[in-house]
């Protein structure tokens, strides 16, 4: 008899469900959703600005760039009747311009 309990009995695998097991397990993970997004907006405090590279001008500048190389001919920036949009994945740059010395 202890042979098959210990084989087949109600425990591991088998077992049932605490009554409160969906509770618990949407209150754990809602729990550290929260604590995810709070630790998010720390570093997102704590960052600093952007790149000057990240702005709307400086991508078309560098479009014009790869176009003067001939970048990518066949399918790129310097193909012909290309249509897309290139390097440019930001919105204008938002604030007065970066000084020279600026990094």
């Amino acid at each position: 008899m202890p042979a098959w309990w210990i084989a087949f009995g109600p425990h591991g695998p088998r077992a049932e469900p605490h009554p409160d097991e969906p509770w618990w397990l949407f209150t754990r993970t809602l729990g550290a959703m929260v604590l995810t997004l709070v630790i998010f907006i720390i570093i997102r405090q704590f960052a600093r600005d952007p790149p000057k590279t990240m702005n709307k001008e400086w991508q078309e500048a560098t479009n014009e760039y790869l176009k003067s190389q001939n970048t990518e001919p066949i399918t790129g920036v310097s193909s012909e009747g290309y249509k897309g949009r290139g390097m440019v994945q930001s919105g204008p740059r938002k604030g007065p311009p970066p000084d020279e010395d600026e990094e």
